[in-house]
């Protein structure tokens, strides 16, 4: 039973900490990733940067 129960714990921990995060590509995320150290951005990070945050196609 408690193996069950930190299983649950964890899982919500998880979506709360997902759920903080804007979605990519909006103007909250660009902010979000130009704050944060270029150094630790995942390489579909810089993708999805260049791509939203970069070159917009209005």
């Amino acid at each position: 039973m408690k193996k069950i129960r930190n299983f649950l714990a964890t899982g919500l921990a998880l979506l709360f900490v997902a759920g903080c995060t804007p979605p990519v590509g909006s103007e909250a995320w660009c902010k979000h990733m130009q704050n944060k150290d270029a150094g630790d951005w995942s390489a579909n990070e810089a993708t999805d940067y260049a791509k939203h945050c970069v070159f917009k196609s209005n």
